[in-house]
């Protein structure tokens, strides 16, 4: 997320109430998750075994839970919950507008689009050309879609991210404050829910097609030219690259890669990374002639018994 009023780490640490160490008179221009983090913005980490990780990274403000050592060039902000404010400057910098009608005034939408009835556009989303959006779509604040795009019945695209912390009290949501960005010539089929990013992006890369009942992620990113059938469950901050088939029913965890041209068969559970332009089956996930063996050797084992 932008800042649209950059400030120092400074008066980010003045905001909160928190006392900062470093470099504190640069700029910072907006703030990100770790996985998706730039020069210029901040970045939170509460737990020793991403200490590294953060401080390391291109963030140029660390908000964290201990004093540490600071990297030459950045400046850290000690705060004993690093998860609630970071929270608290989403709410400083992103403030939630209440919608007063169906399609936003700030909406715009491309020539030659149509939007048939009960369609939903929030603040801010752009649509471009010559795209279809079909009955009871939701569009939530600054979705973006391309040209040529079509939107079937019932799709949600821009809901919160599935991220929580848990408390003592119970759960504490991670606020969102990003987008979906579905980019030209997508189709995306009915009853699809597509979540924002937490602080950047969601994205359906150019030309791909998703079939009913699909889930997207948080932060995941779909290449171009995917296609994706029925039922599939793909978990936040996934990186699924350029051409690649997922089959009924398939379940991604988070955080993961599916490599290019890879086809990935139905029911298959993606529990690690996978590489490019091979076929995959199964739970655990496992090249698709390796289970395909093992199934053949359990029938065998059974008929010898």
């Amino acid at each position: 997320m932008d800042f649209s009023n950059p400030k120092t780490i400074a008066e980010l640490a003045k905001a909160l109430n928190k006392g900062c160490f470093g470099d504190v008179n640069q700029t910072i221009t907006g703030l990100n998750e770790i996985h998706r983090i730039k020069t210029g913005e901040l970045v939170f980490v509460d737990h020793p075994k991403y200490y590294d990780k953060a401080l390391s990274s291109a963030a140029n403000c660390i908000l964290i839970n201990q004093e540490v050592g600071v990297p030459a060039g950045k400046g850290i902000i000690v705060s004993d919950d690093p998860f609630r404010d970071f929270n608290e400057l989403i709410n400083q910098h992103s403030l939630f507008i209440s919608a007063q009608a169906n399609i936003s005034p700030t909406a715009k939408i491309g020539k030659n689009t149509v939007i048939q009835p009960n369609v939903f556009i929030g603040e801010n989303v752009i649509i471009g050309n010559d795209c279809i959006v079909h009955a009871n779509v939701v569009l939530q604040a600054n979705t973006i879609v391309g040209n040529n795009v079509i939107v079937h019945a019932n799709t949600t695209i821009g809901g919160d991210a599935f991220y929580y912390k848990k408390r003592p009290s119970g759960y504490d949501r991670l606020i969102s404050c990003g987008k979906v960005v579905v980019e030209n010539d997508v189709e995306i089929g009915s009853n699809c829910t597509i979540d924002r990013g937490v602080t950047d992006a969601t994205i359906i890369g150019e030309g791909s097609k998703l079939d009913n009942l699909i889930q997207i992620g948080h932060d995941t990113v779909i290449g171009k030219q995917c296609l994706i059938a029925s039922q599939v469950g793909i978990a936040g901050c996934v990186v699924v690259e350029d051409n690649v088939t997922i089959w009924g029913q398939v379940g991604v965890g988070s955080g993961l890669t599916i490599g290019k041209n890879a086809i990935v068969l139905g029911k298959t559970g993606v529990t690690k990374s996978i590489g490019p332009d091979k076929t995959y089956f199964g739970l655990p996930v496992d090249e698709a002639r390796n289970k395909f063996k093992e199934i053949a050797a359990v029938r065998k084992l059974a008929k010898g018994s």
